[in-house]
């Protein structure tokens, strides 16, 4: 290193606290920034020193150039990483460092902005002679990508076609379209979400490939005109157009097929003059053709996966690379070694339409073991704000092969207890286990063919077992805690006078209830029925929040923590949390819907489309609102009319907050 002696990780969570470490293995000083949702954060604690940039809100803090270059100026920081997100390809904020004198790790702004617009990217791609997918992108003049526009031009491509924003990326403003009647709908749609999320509402059109993969390459130049490949990542598994699990080498991929698409990504960085990481992605037909779709100017989620594939550290090459070093090694030089798989762990609710979560981390313990790595930048105790994205972690396993890297990672899921949000961990060992995964015969189509709504509802679903297991656990602990504070032997926990009473309990597990009796018939020994089935267990071996549970002779591991009337609890591998709700009035289980549209979670609001008189049906978009990257529309529950609006755009809410009232035709609410 000669130039960069003193970095600035412009970035949060995971990412910051991954630069940070091998910025301190280098011996470089570190600094980072934070906002007011963060200010307790592993990352802050990590680095060298931290600078408050201001509020929660990205816009006002993360995404402020001012603001960061103020941070890197009171630090004396002469080197900014961005991560990824944020301001990682914000061709402005590269302009904006080099103006102050401060190197950017990463590309040069001329790059960031070409490639930033995916119809100016394709347009030169195509002049590169990179094989590029079908599409309409206006490149004569005269051409138009006005609604009209496109619609007749969605009609010569033909159907299915894909409408895409120009801007952006993680699957917003993007829409596949099946039928010529739904196109116009599609378009306006796409560019009023590409206009909330990237202040641009520009469009274009692509040929929809179906059973394709998605299939990147790393790339890697310095300002020498040296530039590398470093093998493919398959990114097939996503949900709403978002990654989730990524494996490198692809299955799909031949050695041959891998040197001709390496080779074409190296032409593409090198016909943009590039410097840096950057990931050429590619759409991998069926056949065996591939096309150009984007390119991403930045270090990627998934690069762990190459790194344990290749034994190399890439953001120590970026770091070397912006300090004007040739690249470490050459194309021959470059060896693969096994294979890597990562998953990424998400604060949502699959079961609910993969919905965003928030609230505090109760219990966080990453599992550990031979080939495991996880990068996380979360504690136990920390706040999961609305205000950014839903990941929280990756796991990544590496192995010699590809079915021992699958069962290290699936162990290390069962392994992981993450408490007080919910996530996508059982989800993802789902994803592990399916047969079209385990054989490497998938594509982006997976979670829609494989996991539709019905299945994800019933994901982790409790078997009356288990149910009898967590009624017992939950009766336990609470006798346990009456026991202490009553000053009694715990080992009179649950005792009384005739162990013939049977206690009848309700459990919700959020998404929804079963009843059960539980009956003690001696210390740390239950009968449970659930409905017809009758359960006897026992619970040994209890520790603090880990308990063993024996049933006929089969001895279980449970992991648990309690939170006020909730219990979280780790069985099998599968995190559930209940909630006795024995005595809530019967009324408010059992009533119908009461008119009221409430917030699904905390979240800003970016459309509204009610108002105070109108007349809507049930299923009606009445508010949309925006959290973790995330737009939720918010539907009228019931025909009738809008009798209340209480939220404008802009404004941020709280989950349950009533934004909206419909009232039946005639009536008039209360609320």
């Amino acid at each position: 290193m000669k130039r960069i002696h003193k970095v600035l990780v412009a970035n949060r969570g995971e990412i910051a606290v991954r630069v940070l470490r091998t910025c301190r293995r280098l011996g470089l000083r570190t600094v980072a920034v934070f906002s007011d949702a963060d200010q307790d954060a592993p990352h802050v604690r990590l680095a060298d020193e931290a600078v408050r940039l201001g509020p929660a809100p990205a816009k006002e803090s993360y995404l402020s150039i001012e603001r960061v270059l103020a941070a890197a100026a009171a630090s004396g920081a002469n080197a900014i990483h961005p991560g990824y997100g944020f301001l990682s390809e914000n061709e402005d904020f590269a302009r904006a460092c080099a103006e102050a004198g401060i190197v950017f790790i990463g590309p040069p702004a001329e790059a960031i902005e070409l490639m930033g617009n995916k119809r100016q990217a394709k347009l030169r791609m195509q002049a590169a002679d990179v094989p590029c997918i079908p599409g309409y992108e206006a490149a004569r003049p005269g051409e138009s990508l006005d609604d009209e526009a496109l619609v007749s031009e969605g009609k010569r491509i033909g159907f299915p076609v894909m409408v895409k924003a120009a801007a952006g990326g993680g699957g917003r403003g993007m829409r596949l379209v099946r039928e010529p009647g739904a196109l116009l709908d599609a378009i306006r749609s796409a560019r009023s979400e590409a206009e909330n999320a990237f202040g641009s509402g520009e469009l274009i059109l692509e040929r929809a490939i179906e059973g394709a993969r998605h299939v990147e390459v790393q790339v890697f130049a310095d300002e020498h005109g040296n530039a590398v490949h470093l093998g493919e990542r398959d990114c097939s598994i996503q949900r709403r157009h978002q990654k989730v699990v990524e494996e490198s080498p692809s299955p799909a991929v031949t050695p041959a097929l891998r040197e001709r698409m390496g080779a074409v990504a190296v032409q593409a960085v090198r016909a943009i003059g590039y410097r840096g990481a950057g990931t050429i992605e590619f759409l991998l037909a069926p056949s065996g053709d591939f096309f150009f779709m984007e390119m991403n100017t930045r270090l990627q989620v998934e690069h762990p996966v190459t790194e344990l594939v290749t034994g190399l550290d890439l953001v120590e090459w970026q770091l070397r690379v912006a300090d004007g070093e040739p690249l470490p090694l050459t194309q021959p030089e470059i060896a693969f070694r096994g294979h890597a798989i990562e998953v990424r762990l998400c604060a949502e609710d699959p079961a609910h339409g993969f919905l965003p979560q928030t609230g505090r981390l109760l219990a966080w313990v990453p599992p550990v073991g031979e080939g495991i790595r996880v990068d996380h930048g979360v504690r136990e105790g920390q706040e999961i704000t609305p205000f950014y994205d839903s990941m929280q972690a990756k796991l990544i396993a590496h192995g010699p092969d590809r079915e021992t890297a699958r069962e290290r990672l699936a162990a290390a899921l069962r392994e992981l207890m993450a408490f007080g949000i919910t996530t996508n961990g059982t989800f993802l060992q789902h994803v592990l286990a399916h047969e079209a995964f385990r054989s490497g015969r998938y594509d982006t189509g997976f979670v829609a063919t494989h996991m539709p709504p019905e299945t994800l509802r019933a994901l982790g679903q409790a078997s009356a077992e288990d149910q009898a297991v967590l009624a017992a656990l939950l009766f336990h602990d609470d006798a346990v805690a009456l026991a202490r504070r009553a000053g009694f032997d715990a080992t009179l926990a649950g005792w009384s006078s005739s162990y013939a009473l049977p206690v009848p309990i309700v459990l919700n597990d959020g998404a929804s209830e079963f009843r059960a009796s539980v009956r003690p018939v001696a210390p740390a020994e239950y009968e449970i029925h659930i409905g017809d089935i009758r359960v006897a267990l026992s619970l040994r071996s209890i520790a603090a929040e880990h308990a063993e549970v024996e049933v006929t002779g089969r001895r279980r591991a449970v992991r648990y923590r309690r939170a006020g009337g909730t219990l979280w609890c780790s069985l099998d591998g599968v995190t559930r949390h209940l909630h006795d709700v024995s005595f809530r009035l019967p009324s408010e289980r059992e009533r119908a819907s009461d008119g009221c549209l409430r917030a699904p979670m905390d979240g800003r609001i970016i459309r509204v489309d009610a108002e105070a008189g109108a007349t809507v049906k049930r299923g009606d978009v009445l508010v949309v609102l925006e959290a973790m990257k995330m737009e939720s529309p918010l539907i009228a529950p019931i025909d009738g009319v809008v009798t209340a609006v209480n939220v404008t755009v802009g404004a941020q809410v709280p989950a349950r907050h009533v934004v909206a009232v419909v009232s039946p035709e005639g009536k008039t609410s209360a609320t």
